[in-house]
C-alpha cells in the first residue's frame, strides 16, 4: 500500500460528533503526537475516519457506487456506454486510500493501548473490543471488493517508529483474513458478554460511542450478527462450510448468550443527530441524484410493481414527467440512443427522493433485521429445514416493509409524493404473490432464488457493498446486462483491481499478487 497515504491518515484530526469540524480541529489532537492521546478520543477519531463510507456522501455515491457497484446489482438504470464495466480509477483509490486511512486510526488505537499498564488495559478492553468489531465490518467490505489486501502488517509506520523499510505490508489471503475475524468475533461474543466494565471507563465509552451510544447489548448483537454475515458469506466453500453451519446453529441455540438484530428496534445503524456535524446535509442528494444516478432499476421496479410490492412508494416514486402513479423503467438492453432520450425525458421512476437521497437523517446502515432473517432462511433453506426457513423469510420481508417506512419516518423532506398506506392484507397478498410465495418454491434452489431476490430488493442502493457481494457469491438472478464490445471486460467484473499506486510504492509485496490482478480472477467465496 501507499506508505505516503499512510502518513496522511495518521494526520488527520481526530473528531467528535457534537461539535462543527471546525470545533474538532481546535480540541481533538493530531492521532500521531501519541503524548496527548487518550483512548477515548482515539476511539472517536477511528469511527469517524471513514464515516464518507458509511453515512451516505457524496464521495462514494457519486464517485464510487453510481458507476460500479449500484450497476452491477442493476439497482440502477443507466446509458450503455463502452468499459462501462472497468471500475475507475477515482473509485478504487478512493475507496482504498480512505481503508487504509481508517485501518492507520486503529492502529494508533492500538499503539495507545499498549503503552498503557495491564490494569488500564484491563480497563479500557471495552474500547478495544467494539473498536476491532467496527474494524472487521469494514474489513470484510474491501476483501469483498478486492480478495487478498494487505492487512496485518498495514498501517504500522507510526508504530514501526516512522522505519519505511520495515512498513510495506505483505498481502495477506483473504481466507486468513476471514478466518482471523471470524476467530476474534466468536471470542467477542463470549468477553464481551462476561467483561466487567469499570463505571468510570463506561462514563467515557457512551460518550465517544457513536455507533451504540455505549448500548453493550447493542454490541453484542452487532458482534454475533456480524458473525453471521461472515459465516454466510464463505458458506458456500469447502474450507468454511461445516463451520459456517456448526457456528450459526449454535448462535441461534443460545439467544440469551449471543443476541443478534432480530427487529428494527435493534438495527446496528451510524445515526445522525445534529445536522451538519457529520456530513454535509446536501451530500447524499448530489451522490445519488446528479448525472441521473437515481434512475431506478428495471427489474427492481418491475418485480415490485407486477407483485404488488408495499415497499414501491416508499423506495421509489415516478419520474419528473411521468404521470401519478406510473412507474417507467428503461430495458438495460435497449439501443444507447433511445436510452439517451429516455432519460432526457424526466419521465423514468427514480429513488424516492424524501426517504433516500433528501432524507437528510438518513443514517449509515450496518446491520438490520430483514437483512439477518434472510441470511437465516438461507441458513435453513440449506439443511432443509424449510418450516424455518419459511419462518425467517417471511419475517425478513415484513421487517424490510418495516425498515423503509422507518427511513421515510426519519426524513425532514416532503418533495416526493406521499406513499401508500400499508395494511396486513396488503403485506399477506404480497406474501402470496407467485413470485414471492414461499409455497411456490419446490427445490432448494427455488428457495434460494427467493431468498436472493428478496436480499437483492431489500438491498438496493442502500447496501450496495453487501449486495454485490451477495449478486456474486449466489449467481442466481439470472439478469442480463449489455454487452460491451468495446472492451475486453464484456460484463461485469467479479472483483476490482488494485490500485495503481500499490505497483509504485510497495512493488515487492504486489508482485505476489499480480498474476491475479485482473477483472475476472474470483473471490474464494465465489464458487457459483
Amino acid at each position: 500500500m501507499n506508505i505516503k497515504h499512510i502518513i496522511v491518515a495518521l494526520m488527520l484530526t481526530v473528531v467528535a460528533v457534537s461539535c462543527q469540524f471546525s470545533d474538532f480541529e481546535d480540541n481533538y489532537r493530531d492521532p500521531s503526537r501519541i503524548s496527548e492521546s487518550s483512548i477515548e478520543k482515539q476511539f472517536t477519531g477511528f469511527i469517524i475516519a471513514n464515516r464518507n463510507y458509511v453515512l451516505p456522501s457524496y464521495d462514494n455515491y457519486f464517485i464510487n457506487l453510481r458507476i460500479t457497484l449500484n450497476r452491477f446489482t442493476h439497482s440502477i438504470g443507466w446509458v450503455n456506454g463502452e468499459n462501462q464495466y472497468v471500475p475507475g480509477s477515482a473509485a478504487i483509490n478512493n475507496r482504498w486510500n480512505n481503508y487504509y486511512q481508517f485501518l492507520a486510526q486503529y492502529r494508533e488505537l492500538e499503539k495507545i493501548y499498549a503503552g498503557l499498564t495491564p490494569q488500564q488495559q484491563t480497563d479500557y478492553r471495552l474500547f478495544m473490543i467494539t473498536a476491532a468489531t467496527y474494524l472487521y465490518d469494514h474489513t470484510q467490505k474491501i476483501v469483498d471488493l478486492h480478495g487478498d489486501i494487505p492487512w496485518s502488517k498495514a498501517g504500522m509506520l507510526s508504530t514501526n517508529g516512522g522505519n519505511f523499510g520495515i512498513s510495506y505490508p505483505e498481502y495477506d489471503t483473504a481466507e486468513s483474513i476471514y478466518t482471523k475475524m471470524l476467530d476474534d468475533l466468536a471470542g467477542f461474543a463470549d468477553e464481551l458478554r462476561t467483561l466487567t466494565i469499570n463505571p468510570g471507563i463506561k462514563v467515557g465509552f457512551d460518550n465517544q460511542d457513536l455507533i451504540n451510544r455505549g448500548d453493550i447489548d447493542q454490541w453484542l448483537r452487532y458482534i454475533n450478527s456480524l458473525r453471521i454475515r461472515m459465516l454466510t458469506t464463505v458458506s458456500g466453500t469447502t474450507a468454511f462450510g461445516a463451520r459456517a453451519n456448526t457456528e450459526i446453529a449454535a448462535i441461534l441455540a443460545n439467544p440469551g448468550n449471543y443476541p443478534i438484530v432480530s427487529s428494527n428496534a435493534h438495527n446496528i445503524n451510524f445515526r445522525i443527530h445534529t445536522l451538519g456535524t457529520l456530513i454535509g446535509a446536501t451530500s447524499f442528494q448530489s451522490g445519488l441524484e446528479d448525472w441521473n444516478g437515481n434512475v431506478a432499476g428495471k427489474f427492481l421496479v418491475d418485480h415490485m410493481v407486477e407483485n404488488g410490492d408495499p415497499r414501491l412508494t416508499y423506495l421509489f416514486e415516478p419520474g419528473l414527467e411521468a404521470e401519478e402513479g406510473e412507474f417507467i423503467t428503461m430495458d438495460p438492453l435497449e439501443n444507447q440512443n433511445f436510452q439517451t432520450i429516455l432519460v432526457a425525458t424526466g419521465t423514468l421512476a427514480i429513488y424516492n427522493r424524501s426517504t433516500t437521497s433528501r432524507n437528510q437523517f438518513f443514517p449509515g446502515v450496518l446491520i438490520n433485521s430483514a437483512q439477518v432473517h434472510l441470511m437465516l432462511a438461507e441458513h435453513f433453506a440449506k439443511q432443509n429445514q424449510n418450516a424455518q426457513a419459511k419462518q425467517h423469510y417471511e419475517t425478513a420481508i415484513k421487517e424490510s416493509i418495516g425498515y423503509y417506512q422507518n427511513l421515510r419516518a426519519l426524513s425532514n423532506n416532503a418533495i416526493s409524493p406521499a406513499p401508500a398506506a400499508i395494511t396486513p392484507a396488503h403485506i399477506d397478498a404480497y406474501l402470496a404473490a407467485p413470485a414471492v410465495s414461499w409455497e411456490t418454491a419446490s427445490t432448494t434452489a427455488d428457495r434460494i432464488r427467493l431468498i436472493a431476490r428478496q436480499r437483492w430488493l431489500h438491498f438496493n442502493v442502500i447496501q450496495p457493498n453487501e449486495n454485490w457481494t451477495d449478486f456474486r457469491r449466489q449467481n442466481v438472478l439470472g439478469l442480463p446486462f449489455w454487452e460491451d464490445p468495446f472492451n475486453p471486460q464484456r460484463f461485469p467484473p467479479n472483483r476490482w483491481i488494485y490500485p495503481d499506486s500499490e505497483q509504485t510504492f510497495n512493488p515487492d509485496n504486489y508482485a505476489r499478487v499480480q498474476p491475479t490482478d485482473n477483472l475476472t480472477t474470483r473471490i474464494f467465496w465465489h464458487v457459483n
